[in-house]
This record gives C-alpha cells, structure tokens and sequence, in this order.
C-alpha cells in the first residue's frame, strides 16, 4: 500500500480565535504610522492565543506582547493605543486595574469563554458555591476563578474531589473550562455527583463545539492511522488533548505527537508506517498543516486526503471597541 496522509477536518482555526487574531490585526492595519515614538501600534496583554507561530507572526507585523497592564507604557493612555485582551479571557481585577489606568481597552474574549463568566456572577449573585474544572494556572480559568475567588472551587480532576467541603442541599453549580471535553471531564463529573448528588450540571452550551469537534475527528482519524502528528503549542489545553485523544484511540496500534512545526519532526516517529494522519489545535494557522504535509511528502508519503467531518458555520462579530477604534483613526 502507498504511504499516504489523512487530514483531519475540522483543524485549526476555531471563530474564537479567529476573532481574536482579526482584532489585533484590524488595529495594525487601521493605524496610522505617526504613532509616538517608543511606542507600538497596540498592546496585548498575554497571547493572543496560545500559538507561538502567531504571536511572533502578529509581533512582527507590530504588536507588542506583554504579561501584564503594568508593562503597558502610561503614554499609551495618552496617545490611545489599543491595548487588546486576549481570547482567554481576564479577571474583574485586571479589568478595573485598565479601567483606573485609562487605557483603551479592546476585550477579544471568545464569547463561549466570557459566557462561562456571565454564568458565574449569575450563580454566585444567587447564593451559589461553583466548582470549575480547569486547569490550573491556564489563562481562562485565571480570569473565570477571579470573577469571585472566594467562590469559585477550581478542580483539575477526580482526585480533588474529596477536597471539596460543601453542607448537604446547599446551591451548588458545576462549570468548566471552554476546551475540556465531555470526554476528559466525565471521571471528574461522574466523582463530583457521587459526592454532592445536588450539584447542578453546567449547560451543554458551555462546552466549545470546537474543543468537540476536533477531538471527534482525531478519534476517527486515530481508526485509519499508524502515526498521528498534532500541531500545536505545548501550552495550548486543547492541542495537548488533541495528542491525549489520539494516544488514547490508537492504543498499542501506532504513536501520537505534538509538534509546533514540522521542523520538529523525527525520522524514527515513521518507520514501518504507512498512513501519517495530521490535526492542529485551534488556535494554530493552516499553512503550519501545509508546511507538514510537505515534509511528510519528502518522506514518501504521497498521497494526501481529507476526512469528511462535521460543517463548521460558527462565526463571531468582532469585539465592539474595533468600530470606534476605526472612527478615531478615519
């Protein structure tokens, strides 16, 4: 047989993260080029998205990353930079600590993760406790826990379970984070309920279509495969889970990688495989993919097909401020 590559479908770009990116580049296209000197064009407060191809592709172009708003310069208020918050998502803190700042503040949050906030304050103003799975440290459960810290009980899986305290019949409310499964969080769930038989479930539509679709297609995949390869960062959640899902659905039939780009690729990942199959996390731009399947091409694999998956039609308006950044710089 041929050696041949399979291409998941749905990869790559999820309409939140396109949002974002659109965001970021809409401003360094709409600036004009009398900004002030020793300062950039706009600022973002951590990545963008978790995509280190991005980000140094949108730094590049101008951007200038920062870990936090006290890196923003105090003349960019002044002069009105942008200052653009990322697809994750922030907490109330960092933004009144904007707000005080007088910065201009562009919020590209994915709506499903800033639904997940909205769901928050609404349990918490209604006298509820919420447990939150996520992970620990991730920019979207920093900003979703930091809506009411003292409220909000992260755990990251079953074995925090017996950690949690709460009296019997009291209002208590499950959320998670936007990127995990129903899949990954079913041990946890399944824990939790046994422990507080009350507990609300949190709705269907908090879980990502994008996080369901694409591990979908990786388990299919994984069935016509001796070898996966995802694309994506190491601090991307949901490319991480991508390889997991692979991993977990080829079993002792073949291996599973995670790679930034091709060029991290090892000839000894091939030997004795036939069908390489290829998926990239969400927030990962699909010339990384063509460039893979190119390297695979060199390697003798030749033929290249897609595998039907599931239509994806969701899109997301961009952020509201864009409209009258574009005003100000007409």
């Amino acid at each position: 047989m041929a050696q041949r590559i399979i291409l998941a479908d749905p990869r790559g770009f999820c309409a939140g993260v396109d949002r974002a990116i659109q965001s970021v580049q809409t401003i360094l296209q709409a600036s004009s080029r009398d900004i002030p000197e020793g300062l950039a064009p706009v600022y973002v407060r951590r990545q963008i998205v978790h995509n280190k191809h991005v980000v140094d592709d949108l730094h590049a172009q101008g951007a200038e990353f920062v870990q936090e708003l006290s890196d923003v310069p105090d003349a960019a208020a002044e002069a009105h930079i942008p200052v653009v918050f990322s697809a994750h998502g922030v907490s109330p803190a960092v933004q009144k600590e904007a707000d005080e700042r007088g910065l201009w503040i562009v919020d590209a949050t994915c709506p499903l993760v800033a639904k997940v906030h909205r769901e928050v304050v609404r349990f918490v103003n209604n006298g509820y406790e919420v447990v939150y799975i996520g992970h620990r440290g991730h920019d979207e459960a920093v900003g979703v826990v930091g809506e009411a810290p003292e409220h909000v009980h992260l755990i990251e899986s079953e074995a925090d379970v017996p950690s949690l305290h709460f009296e019997e019949g009291s209002k208590l409310a499950l959320l998670t984070q936007t990127t995990l499964s129903v899949d990954e969080t079913a041990g946890t769930i399944q824990a939790l309920q046994q422990a507080f038989p009350w507990i609300e479930m949190p709705p269907k539509a908090d879980i990502c279509y994008a996080t369901s679709n694409r591990q979908g297609a990786v388990k299919e995949l994984a069935r016509q495969c001796d070898c996966v390869i995802i694309i994506g960062s190491a601090n991307s959640s949901n490319s991480v889970r991508l390889m997991e899902v692979a991993r977990e659905a080829l079993g002792d039939r073949g291996r599973a990688y995670r790679i930034d780009d091709a060029g991290e690729l090892q000839d000894e990942w091939f030997e004795g495989v036939e069908t390489v199959g290829i998926s990239s996390g969400a927030s990962v731009p699909d010339e990384l993919v063509q460039q893979l399947v190119e390297a695979l091409r060199s390697r003798g694999y030749g033929d290249v097909e897609t595998l039907d998956g599931v239509r994806e039609n969701m899109h997301f308006v961009l952020p509201p401020q864009l409209k009258e950044f574009r005003k100000a710089r007409a």
